[in-house]
């Protein structure tokens, strides 16, 4: 893959990151600030951008959403194949929930 194409790749995964998330906020606020681990601030700016920012934001060259599953407890849970899924959703729910809003604690203090 030549870095032209990566751009574009990366470009292509932000605007449909970025539409999606637009989306998902309109829809249910609270529920997509859990899903995309954002603040409300971070959701108020998103609903608000513009086509045009988006996609201006979205031809950056780095990815602009990143993986959650970088705690052990969450990536263990989501590997465990014995338990029902939705018992496993609400499991991962919960932890990434605790993550979020660990995480919005530390970012106020």
């Amino acid at each position: 893959m030549t870095a032209a194409d990566a751009t574009k790749e990366i470009a292509d995964l932000n605007l449909t990151y970025m539409l999606l998330a637009q989306k998902l906020l309109r829809e249910d606020k609270a529920g997509a600030m859990l899903r995309l681990g954002i603040s409300a601030e971070m959701a108020d700016l998103l609903v608000g951008m513009s086509l045009a920012e988006v996609i201006k934001i979205a031809t950056s060259n780095f990815v602009l959403c990143a993986f959650r599953l970088d705690e052990l407890p969450i990536v263990r849970s989501v590997m465990q194949g014995d338990r029902q899924a939705a018992l496993q959703q609400a499991h991962i729910s919960i932890l990434l929930s605790g993550a979020q809003a660990q995480a919005a604690g530390s970012s106020a203090a």
